[in-house]
C-alpha cells in the first residue's frame, strides 16, 4: 500500500474508532473517568485519534524494522560473507544475501555485483574498485534508508501536535466553564471545579499523546541508526576484502 493511501485510510479508521469510543464513554456513569473524558468535548475524539495513530506506527515500524532485520546475527553472516570472499565464491555471497533478506544484505547485495561487473570488465585497479563499491553502498543505502524511515515524520508531527490538540482542547473548556459562569450569576465552584477538571482531561490526553510520539520517534531513530552503522561498518568491511581479494 501506497504511503499516502495508508496514511489516508489509518486517519478514517482511527477516526471512526474514536468516535465510537466517544459515543460509549456518553453512556458511562456520571462522575467516572470515561465520562468526564466524553464531558470534554469532541476534541477528545480528536485525541484519541492521534493516540491510535501512534500505536498503528509502532506496529508497522516494529513489523518493518525486524523484516530489515533479516534472518540471524548481522556479525555472523559477514564473516560468512567473508568466508565466501575468501574462497573466491561470489555467487555463493549473492545466494547469501538473498536468503538474509536484511538491510545490510541489500547493501551488500549491490557490493558484490558492482564487483562482478568490474571483474567481468578487468579492472584490476584496487583504487577504482573501492571506489565503484563505495559508490554501490551509497546507492543502496538510498534506496534502503526511506523504507527504514517511513511514518517517522508522521509520528514526529503527532508528537508536535498532540499537546497543542490538547491545550487546545483545554482552552474551549475552559471557555465554556467561565461562561456557565458568568451567565449564571452567582459564581458556582463546584460547577468551575468540574469545568476545569473536564477540560483538563484534554490537556492530559494531549501530553499522553505527545509523550507517546516522542517516545516513539527516539526509540525507532536509535534502531535505524544501528542500522546505519551496520550497514557502513558491514560495507567497509566486505569493500576491503574485496578489494585485496585475488579471486577475479
Amino acid at each position: 500500500m501506497k504511503q499516502g493511501l495508508f496514511t489516508a485510510v489509518l486517519i478514517v479508521v482511527t477516526y471512526a474508532v474514536s468516535l465510537i469510543f466517544y459515543s460509549w464513554m456518553g453512556t458511562t456513569p456520571d462522575g467516572s473517568t470515561f465520562h468526564n473524558l466524553y464531558e470534554g468535548g469532541y476534541v477528545v475524539t480528536v485525541l484519541i485519534a492521534l493516540i491510535l495513530m501512534v500505536i498503528a506506527y509502532i506496529v508497522e515500524r516494529l513489523i518493518a524494522l525486524n523484516k530489515a532485520s533479516g534472518k540471524g546475527n548481522i556479525a555472523g553472516f559477514v564473516k560468512e560473507l567473508k568466508q565466501d570472499v575468501d574462497a573466491g565464491a561470489i555467487d555463493q555471497a549473492l545466494a547469501r544475501c538473498d536468503d538474509h533478506q536484511s538491510s545490510v544484505a541489500a547493501v551488500l547485495r549491490a557490493v558484490f555485483q558492482r564487483y562482478q561487473m568490474l571483474t567481468q570488465h578487468n579492472i584490476s585497479d584496487r583504487e577504482k574498485k573501492i571506489s565503484e563499491m563505495e559508490k554501490a553502498v551509497e546507492e543502496a543505502t538510498t534506496m534502503e534508508m526511506p523504507l527504514l524511515e517511513k511514518n517517522l515524520v508522521a509520528i514526529s508531527t503527532i508528537a508536535s501536535i498532540s499537546t497543542m490538540v490538547g491545550l487546545l482542547g483545554t482552552t474551549l473548556g475552559m471557555i465554556r466553564a467561565f461562561e456557565a459562569m458568568a451567565t449564571s450569576g452567582a459564581p458556582d465552584a463546584v460547577q468551575l471545579s468540574l469545568g476545569i477538571s473536564e477540560a483538563l482531561f484534554n490537556t492530559a490526553l494531549g501530553i499522553v499523546g505527545g509523550i507517546m510520539g516522542i517516545v516513539t520517534y527516539n526509540v525507532f531513530t536509535n534502531r535505524v541508526d544501528r542500522f546505519t552503522y551496520m550497514i557502513d561498518e558491514a560495507a567497509f568491511y566486505i569493500i576491503q576484502t574485496l578489494g585485496s581479494s585475488k579471486s577475479e
